[in-house]
């Protein structure tokens, strides 16, 4: 093995034990990240750790990243896992995966969908990751309409200006899905993290302890709302 590839190695295996000391840092002070902390952990000058993050910016993109693309792929996963036709199947099965992924990272799901952080702004890094859950979710509906096993949900039409927007996002997510259906779908994403951020963050823990069987209620909800069809 050459010098430089021997570099390499050590290199990434620092940046992997920065992230991983970081992150237990997210899990007792949240996303108050400090870098000198992070050093002192690791029995680093602080100096050192800026040849491999220059900033407290730059490690927040690099977990930010990390989780998003761990979500994503969670996701994913539960949603290769099922039969195509089975819409409502994999609606459920991503919608749990984005749950079991969340409950067992709570600091890195903090991260993702918590307050934002004070002074930090996400770059254009971060877009592609983020989009992979909402994006699988769309997936089901494009290829629900296209197989004609979705209507278009038969409410009143957005507003025009709404219209305009979703006309563009569908444009950004691949097209295939109708306006009115869109809207339903984003309804349906933002119901599934307002429901587990409430769940993570204890806000109805108290009022329903049995939370597995109302997580399902609510995303069969929905599915209902979206039009997803029901399995016979």
């Amino acid at each position: 093995m050459s010098a430089s590839s021997i570099r390499a190695r050590v290199r990434a295996e620092m940046i992997d034990e920065i992230k991983a000391v970081a992150r237990r840092h997210l899990a007792t002070d949240g996303a108050n990240l400090s870098l000198r902390a992070v050093a002192r952990d690791m029995g680093m000058v602080s100096s050192a750790i800026y040849r491999y993050f220059p900033s407290r910016d730059d490690l927040l993109t690099a977990l930010i990243i990390e989780a998003y693309d761990a979500l994503g792929t969670a996701v994913e996963a539960a949603d290769a896992g099922c039969d195509r036709l089975d819409l409502r199947g994999r609606w459920h099965a991503a919608c749990r995966a984005a749950r079991r992924w969340a409950l067992a990272h709570p600091a890195e799901y903090a991260l993702l969908y918590g307050s934002p952080v004070p002074g930090y702004a996400a770059p254009d890094d971060t877009i592609g990751p983020a989009q992979r859950p909402p994006l699988t979710l769309v997936g089901i509906l494009r290829d629900g309409f296209a197989a004609g096993r979705i209507d278009p949900p038969p409410a009143t039409e957005p507003a025009d200006p709404l219209r305009a927007d979703l006309a563009e996002m569908s444009t950004l997510v691949g097209g295939g899905v109708p306006e009115a259906l869109l809207a339903r779908g984003m309804a349906g994403w933002t119901q599934l993290f307002g429901l587990i951020s409430f769940e993570l963050f204890g806000r109805i823990n108290r009022a329903l302890p049995h939370r597995d069987d109302y997580f399902d209620h609510q995303i069969a909800l929905m599915a209902d709302l979206i039009g997803l069809p029901r399995t016979t």
